[in-house]
């Protein structure tokens, strides 16, 4: 018998697994397919306050986004970096006092202590401005912070299943009903299990497992919004995002990406159909490609694209009549009895305030519970300090002098501190076993494996790393027939 049986291992299933299991209680998390592998790693890899959400006077959603930026910032350096945005001025866009008066409260509200704070940006003169369009003069500068989104949810799950959190992959459960006053669930490896409460964090599915999995019937209406992005090389030379401001009031982000390639998003479309078959349109890669051209110096065209994705995003529907107006914020709700937790909405960045209010809920049925912890907690390879990150570096490099400067920044990256464990005895390059290209070997796929539930060759091109960007097909097929052996 579980204390929690989680469905759903996106990273706020697992952020509830990691919380639950911190503090004592045993938890069973059940995911269909891999960690991460829905709207989790479908985001725009960001851990920010959502600076456009100010215009909808979501401040607490802004504050809070804004103090967990920080928190995670310290609990997982490797995953999470400081990150600047321009955000250019010109006819047509938000007044300029707006912007100003915005990014002064954007600086405020969340109690910024770690990240430099805005500023102004002469596009004339500056490095920035040299990638835009002529005739733009000013525009502002501000703090926010990039994340790898699935390592976040791998790192996530990994701390659960080292404080007693039994993780189960490519398990679906394919129902669940009350059984002297528990929860009776039946998988679909053919097992069975019991939970005291059920946390349902399906994400887009959250509907079709109250109804479908669970025999509910439920009135809590979901509004599932699409947002897709594409990838193209790098479009500038520095190191800093633009936020750009589309005509229609939206805003674009173009982001430097795995050091050669720039992310571009995102679109916010209403989604009806299956959100396993989620996919970007034409009219999405138009719609991007025209919001950065309007911008750029050197405008872009679809051809240019070498990568695109899309992911649902599960929002409570709160009436509003457009996509990108429907809030952000999440909702728990706990009903029935046995008990059930439905999560609805949600950010990345928010996924262990989320947790931490989750355990809050069902607290009352748990007494003598342990109080909040996970604050002041790494995550798994997080053990350093935040601004640490060269330090790390060359102290891996010190010790393993044969791995090239490239592929040492993409392990101390990805796995931080835990780049020793990853890497363990090996003395020379032929200590890593049979290489696939990019520095991908078979060392690292024996930990991804082992430690980290992959199984696929995607689950390791892109979500596990982002290789999926610089392997050859012959590559690929050669790591497919390998995962599969």
């Amino acid at each position: 018998m579980f204390d929690l049986a989680i469905i759903g291992g996106g990273i706020n299933g697992c952020a509830i697994a990691r919380d639950a299991a911190g503090r004592g209680l045993s938890v069973l998390l059940l995911e269909q397919g891999d960690l991460g592998s829905g709207t989790s790693s479908a985001s725009t890899k960001l851990i920010h306050g959502g600076l456009r959400y100010l215009e909808q006077y979501a401040f607490r959603l802004v504050a809070e986004s804004l103090r967990e930026r920080e928190i995670l910032l310290r609990a997982a350096p490797h995953l999470v970096r400081p990150m600047r945005f321009v955000l250019p001025w010109g006819p047509g866009t938000r007044p300029w006092w707006m912007l100003r008066a915005g990014l002064f409260l954007y600086d405020r509200i969340g109690g910024r202590a770690m990240l430099p704070p805005a500023s102004l940006v002469n596009l004339r003169t500056s490095q920035e401005g040299a990638a835009l369009r002529d005739g733009l003069v000013r525009g502002l500068e501000y703090s926010d912070c990039w994340v790898d989104d699935a390592r976040l949810v791998i790192a996530t799950a990994r701390d659960a299943a080292r404080r007693g959190a039994d993780i189960r992959p490519r398990t679906r459960c394919d129902a669940a009903r009350p059984a002297e006053g528990a929860w009776s669930l039946h998988l679909g490896d053919g097992a069975e299990a019991r939970a005291r409460v059920l946390v349902n964090a399906a994400g887009p599915w959250v509907s079709r497992v109250l109804g479908n999995t669970l025999g509910l019937n439920h009135a809590a209406a979901v509004r599932m919004v699409k947002g897709s992005h594409i990838v193209t090389r790098r479009l500038f030379d520095h190191d800093k995002s633009y936020i750009f401001q589309n005509r229609d009031g939206r805003v674009c982000f173009a982001i430097p990406y795995e050091r050669d390639f720039c992310l571009i998003g995102t679109t916010d479309q209403d989604y009806t159909s299956d959100p396993a078959d989620v996919a970007i349109s034409v009219d999405e890669e138009n719609y991007l490609v025209t919001a950065v051209n309007a911008w750029l110096r050197r405008p872009i065209t679809r051809s240019d694209i070498v990568w695109r994705y899309a992911g649902v995003r599960p929002l409570r529907d709160d009436g509003t009549t457009k996509a990108q107006e429907a809030t952000r914020d999440y909702v728990l709700e706990l009903t029935g009895a046995p008990p059930v937790l439905s999560v609805f909405g949600g950010k990345i960045t928010t996924n262990r305030r989320l947790a931490e209010a989750a355990m809050h809920r069902l607290a009352p049925l748990f007494p003598s519970l342990p109080g909040p912890w996970t604050a002041t907690a790494p995550l798994p390879g997080g053990d350093f300090p935040w601004d640490g990150m060269d330090t790390l570096r060359a102290d891996v490099a010190a010790r393993y002098p044969f791995i090239e400067p490239d592929h040492m920044r993409r392990l101390t990256r990805a796995y931080g501190t835990e780049t020793f464990a990853m890497l363990g005895d090996a003395r020379g390059i032929a200590d890593m076993g049979r290489r696939f290209g990019a520095g991908l070997t078979a060392r690292e796929l024996s930990w991804s494996r082992n430690e980290e539930w992959a199984r696929t060759a995607n689950d390791v091109l892109w979500r596990r790393t982002k290789l999926g960007l610089r392997l050859t097909p012959s590559e690929a097929s050669a790591l497919r027939n390998y995962m599969d052996g």
